[in-house]
């Protein structure tokens, strides 16, 4: 059902460690894409999902990060620790630089069952569809929505499809307005035909190392508006002071007021996740716990808000 996109940062690779029963109990499946050198974090957040029966697809030949020229290592743990697992498999991306021939050589040396081709702006949907033939029922299609048009995902009607799309808009975090439209493919996606959905969560596809020092902060909450259809629409908090690259945990301050008085109005339509708990306790304690750990509430919050609506609607 819902498929969220992750790279492999370290924050990132905590949230899903610590949402894992959450995962497996919604039926989602993450997609990583490894990007960091070490692969320690993946490897524990891989063990997580595992533990409790959840799915995950890890991208063996990642476009971004420190494996982007060679990703043997990440398919030689998969073949290590995860062989004959069909609920940790390969996830092969497809883009604008891969041929057809290269894209049939990742197909023929990961052509278990169940494996993910990921399109990301490759080209040659028709000559890869023609050369799978019957073989192509066995590999589950996930198109990022900006990279595969519908003439692209025509050519695997009938193979189990996810469509991806990024809700998130990246700027300066000064730059963000109070709130924004996010993503209606949740309510939309078996209109365009699709067997799920995803998103890049509230970090976005576009794939930075890491950011500078920060001249504004801002906290990214998610939340579902039952007076707009259901639609997502994202919050964004941000700090009043953000001329200078100091004091972020004065700016962080100065968001989260924001953020616990938007929540304490009564109208915010956000859900009352455990990452809002600990905005709520952080606020309190006067706590700033750094800036990766706010992005890894954000996650959660965002993961927590979709497994509550599915939930809602399934048992509605």
């Amino acid at each position: 059902m819902y498929y969220p996109y992750f790279r492999g940062k370290q924050f990132e690779l905590i949230a899903i460690r610590e949402s894992a029963n959450l995962i497996a109990d919604s039926g989602f499946v993450p997609i990583i894409e490894p990007v960091r050198e070490s692969l320690g974090g993946l490897e524990k957040a891989l063990k997580a999902l595992a533990d409790v029966g959840a799915e995950a697809v890890v991208v063996v030949n990642p476009r971004h990060g420190d494996h982007r020229e060679n990703g043997e290592n990440i398919a030689g743990l998969l073949e290590q620790e995860y062989r004959g697992n069909d609920a940790i498999s390969a996830g092969i991306l497809l883009t604008s630089e891969t041929n057809a021939s290269r894209a049939l050589s990742l197909t023929r040396n990961f052509s278990a069952a169940g494996t993910t081709l990921i399109h990301a702006g490759f080209t040659e949907s028709r000559a890869l569809s023609d050369q799978l033939a019957s073989d192509a029922t066995r590999f589950r299609n996930i198109f990022l929505e900006d990279q595969a048009n519908r003439l692209y995902r025509r050519h695997f009607v009938g193979k189990p499809r996810v469509l991806v799309g990024d809700g998130f808009v990246q700027m300066k975090n000064a730059d963000y307005p109070p709130v924004e439209t996010f993503s209606d493919l949740h309510i939309t996606y078996p209109e365009q035909g699709m067997d799920g959905y995803g998103d890049f969560l509230t970090v976005g596809d576009n794939y930075s190392e890491g950011g500078g020092p920060a001249y504004a902060v801002a906290i990214h909450l998610t939340f579902i508006d039952p007076d707009q259809d259901d639609a997502m629409f994202v919050y964004h908090f941000k700090s009043d002071t953000n001329d200078t690259p100091t004091d972020p945990a004065g700016k962080f301050a100065q968001a989260l007021g924001k953020l616990v008085a938007k929540l304490d109005s009564g109208n915010s339509n956000l859900l009352e996740t455990s990452a809002v708990l600990e905005f709520r306790d952080l606020h309190e304690r006067g706590h700033f716990p750094g800036l990766g750990y706010v992005k890894k509430l954000s996650i959660k919050h965002h993961l927590e808000t979709l497994a509550e609506f599915h939930s809602a609607n399934s048992n509605g």
